[in-house]
This record gives C-alpha cells, structure tokens and sequence, in this order.
C-alpha cells in the first residue's frame, strides 16, 4: 500500500527525500497549491515525479457525500483506503462584510470540525459516533486530509487562516500520537500554517491524557466536554467518566498549560429535563471556581431514535444568566446545520443505514 504524504512532517520528508530542499517544494504543492497529483509538480524532475508517485498518495480521502446547511455549514463523509468512512464539518462562523464601496470589508471566517477516529470507544449515550462501534484510529495524515480536502473543495486560499477543533468523530485523546503529530503539520509555517492557539482539542476527559498532552506543550487549547456536573449523571451520559471521574478531570485542567490569553473551554451539552435547572448551574459555578475558563452550552442537537430532547429557549437562557451574573464567562453556542446531519456519527449512520 502506498504510504500517505501528509503523514509527514516537512523535517521527515526531507530526510526521506534527496535533496532535502525538495520536501520544502512538495510541501508548497501540497498545502498551498492544493495539488492532487505529483505530475502536477513541475518544478520537481521528472523520475522523482515517478517516484513519488510509485511510492506516496496525495489523496488518501474520498468525498463521498456534502451536505449543504441553509446556514453555510457544510458536512462531508469521507471515505478511507479501507472502506471505512469520516465525517468534517465546515463552519461558516461570520459571513463576509462589505465597504459601501462593494470592497471586502471582513473576510469570511472559519471553523472546520474534524475527525481523530472511525468510530469511537468512549460510548456517550447522545452520541451517534459510537452506535457503530469503534473501527480503528487515524493517521495523522487522514486527519490533516479532512481540512486539506475542505479548503480546496471551498476555494479556500491556502494563505487564509481558519480554526481548528478536534471535535468530530473520536476521542482525540485516544489517538494523542497521531493528533498531536497532525497539530505539528497543521501549523508548519510553511504549509498550511495554522497557529497552534487556532487549535483546538477537545476531549471527554482523559484525565492522564490531558496530563501527557500538557507536558508536550503544543501550545494548543483545550476543551473539556463535561456535560454533568456530579459522577452519578455523567456516567449516566458518559461511561468514561468511571475511569476518569470529574474530581480526576478538574485536577488535570488545573495542571494544563493555557496561554495568559486564553481560557480552557468547558463543553455543556444541555438536554432538557436532564441537566438544564438552576441546581446544575450552582454545581457547575462551584466545580469551576479556580480555573480561567469559559462555559459553552450547547443545545442538545435531535437524531431519529434518541430519547432526548432539545431544552427550552428560556432554560438555556436562564442557565446562562445565572453563571454570568456570578462571573463565570458563558455563551449559548449557536445551533449550526440544524437542517442537515450537522451532529457527530449522523450522517456516516444515515449513509450506512440506506
């Protein structure tokens, strides 16, 4: 089988490749000029072009299936060399701004959602991901290829910034080796340079993970998807949580290293009727006393066969307003691709069911 070019970071391919300046020329082709083709590499000689060719892969995905959300998300299933398939979510975070003029005032903005794993072993009972059990994990090279595909498919130039999250299929954490290898190529200044303080992992809480992703000092944000706010509830929702309770999460959080700038992200699912009262958010202020950190509430997102339900508009609000009024930085995420299969594990289920 041939072995996949982004699995590599510049520094490996030059060691791999003779003479080195050369890696830094694939690097451009690949990561700036978007090329799926080492033919399309002109400025290499012919028989390295044959060579690599014989050798390397450019396109290890296959886009089988977009969905297109009235909001201007965008959600794609991959397919893998074994089958196997991925779900990227393109974000459209702000549209683009104008000057009277007609000039571009603002640039759109970008949040693309990606994937660590086929399936996933953590087994969250609103998760569609782990319904169909966890396959295998993916290399660092797959994961760089979900955002790679995405900005070429959307025209993006290589030289505009956009955020990552790990927040699509898996558990990064469960695969720390290969996603922290993709953070390095990510942002690689000379490919597609995307600022580790642009990216974010997030993470069911890992506790000795989170600790070992720390001490590797990427530089990177950190998100914890909590959801409850006492044992009994979380491993209700999350069974991981009897390894890695919350006592054991918030230990490691506070341990983390976060740049001045920046807060640790605590993820809050609300679903109604679960964990959306006025109790929970007392729990949830006194949990994170100590810790710079920001709470995103998030509405839980229906699928067909779920027993959960969406909370109510003025729960969310009031939850929201309880922990701000107390100085807890908080903001109610707003829902995208409500109209597709914008949650994680939808649209890869839906297609495999048809």
């Amino acid at each position: 089988m041939k072995k996949i070019l982004q699995d590599y970071t510049k520094q490996e391919l030059s060691e791999m490749i003779k003479p080195a300046f050369r890696a830094k020329q694939i690097y451009n082709w690949t990561y700036h000029k978007y090329a799926s083709s080492f033919d399309e590499m002109k400025n290499l000689p012919k028989a390295m072009r044959a060579d690599l060719e014989e050798n390397f892969t450019l396109t290890p995905l296959k886009t089988i299936l977009i969905q297109d959300s009235i909001d201007g998300s965008r959600k794609y299933l991959f397919e893998l060399h074994d089958g196997h398939t991925v779900e990227a979510v393109l974000l459209l975070m702000k549209a683009e701004q104008y000057h009277e003029d007609g000039s571009i005032k603002h640039q759109k903005r970008y949040t693309v959602c990606i994937s660590s794993q086929v399936g996933c072993k953590v087994g969250c009972a609103f998760c569609l991901t782990a319904k169909g059990g966890f396959m295998r994990n993916l290399t660092a090279g797959e994961i760089v290829s979900q955002l790679l595909m995405i900005k070429k498919d959307n025209d993006i130039d290589a030289n505009r910034r956009v955020n990552i999250v790990y927040m699509g299929m898996g558990e990064p954490l469960d695969n720390l080796d290969h996603v922290a290898k993709s953070i390095k190529i990510f942002s690689d200044p000379e490919g597609m340079a995307i600022a580790t303080h642009r990216q974010t992992v997030s993470t069911s809480g890992l506790s000795t993970k989170i600790e070992k992703l720390g001490k590797m000092e990427l530089g990177i944000n950190l998100a914890i998807s909590l959801h409850a706010v006492d044992d009994e509830l979380r491993e209700q929702l999350m069974p991981i949580n009897k390894a890695y309770n919350i006592e054991s999460i918030i230990t490691a959080v506070k341990n983390f290293p976060i740049n001045d700038r920046k807060r640790v992200m605590f993820e809050y699912l609300v679903i109604k009727n679960v964990n959306d009262d006025i109790s929970a958010a007392k729990k949830l202020l006194s949990l994170l006393d100590g810790i710079k950190s920001k709470v995103n509430l998030i509405y839980f997102n229906p699928y067909g066969g779920t027993e959960f339900k969406r909370p109510d508009e003025k729960d969310m609000m009031k939850f929201q307003e309880y922990l701000t009024q107390r100085g807890l930085l908080c903001t109610i995420r707003e829902s995208k691709g409500l109209d597709i299969s914008a949650a994680c594990g939808q649209l890869r289920e839906q297609e495999k069911g048809e």
